[in-house]
């Protein structure tokens, strides 16, 4: 690691938590797997590539506004600040705010992929050499603990790009936000990525695109389980789908069974009928507004940037 890197803050996810949140899940009336579970090393890389496909909007929807907007968007920021990256993956989008922000005081991306985590900052040292980086891998959706920082800043932002707000419910999104609100304290602030409703088809093919990288990265959930708790899945007996539900507002991406079987989950075995399926994922479209509305108890909304065809928005939100 390089200097400027003070020092990794590790939360490690144990074995026996992540069985007991598998089996939990698993006898639910619809089984679910939590979203966090795709970003291991290799899931990580498959998100980055997914990131560059043509039907994913997202990516280059938001990197599009953030650059078009990067002066405004760091005159609400303003200087001095402590940076905090929730879900930082390859730390792309974050070079837009290190390379224009005023008198930047620090740096924290927080990652659930250690090994990912760690070649990201490692590259990020190498190319700011001036920046404090203080890396943590830890689950960041569960109750936050930031580490002592001995160095001075005004305030803290947060840095949540990309929609993954869209993978908690919103009542459990309201809660989430509410908590890093309280967190970070009266002023700070929160830039955050927001994907927002458009037509059926631009949804559902950006989670199903041509080549297949979303299926495999879907998958790779279950290879990783295989490894990690000894889970016994035949990922052949297995496909990705992925739909829109405009009932919730939500694209949901499922795993289904494509025969009836057993799979083992430690001791306990779990039956699945042909066609039933797990949940892995829910991404939620917001209106403008209604995003307003969910935030409005712990944030008030101070600027939203969109694109020019209104698919996505960059926000930022300050806490009251």
């Amino acid at each position: 690691m390089k200097k400027n890197v003070l020092r990794l803050d590790k939360s490690e996810y144990e074995r026996e938590s992540l069985v007991s949140e598998v089996i939990t899940g698993f006898e639910k009336p619809q089984k679910v797997l939590p979203c966090k579970l795709f970003y291991d090393k290799r899931g990580s890389a498959l998100f980055d590539e997914i990131c560059g496909l043509e039907e994913y909007y997202p990516t280059r929807t938001e990197v599009g506004i953030m650059k078009d907007n990067i002066d405004e968007i760091c005159s609400y920021l303003g200087g001095s600040c402590l940076l905090v990256e929730l879900g930082s993956g390859s730390s792309v989008k974050i070079r837009l705010l290190l390379e224009n922000l005023r008198n930047l005081s620090g740096y924290v991306p927080i990652d659930i992929s250690e090994e990912h985590l760690i070649e990201s900052v490692k590259t990020l040292a190498a190319d700011y050499p001036g920046l404090r980086i203080m890396p943590v891998y830890a689950d960041y959706t569960q109750p936050l603990s930031l580490p002592r920082f001995d160095f001075p800043f005004s305030h803290t932002v947060f840095f949540y790009p990309g929609s993954t707000i869209g993978n908690f419910k919103p009542d459990s999104a309201a809660r989430f936000l509410g908590r890093i609100a309280k967190h970070a304290g009266r002023g700070s602030g929160l830039l955050i990525g927001v994907d927002l409703v458009k037509d059926v088809k631009t949804l559902e093919d950006a989670y199903n695109d041509a080549k297949g990288v979303t299926a495999e990265f879907n998958l790779n959930i279950l290879k990783r389980l295989n490894r990690e708790i000894g889970t016994d899945f035949d990922l052949a007996k297995w496909r990705h789908k992925a739909f829109f539900n405009p009932r919730d507002s939500r694209i949901e991406m499922h795993l289904e069974s494509v025969i009836n079987q057993r799979v083992k989950v430690d001791s306990t075995s779990f039956r699945f009928r042909k066609d039933e399926t797990i949940l892995t994922e829910y991404s939620y479209k917001y209106r403008v507004e209604g995003f307003r509305e969910l935030v409005s108890d712990h944030y008030s909304v101070e600027r939203v940037w969109t694109d020019e065809d209104k698919k996505f928005s960059v926000q930022y939100l300050k806490a009251g």
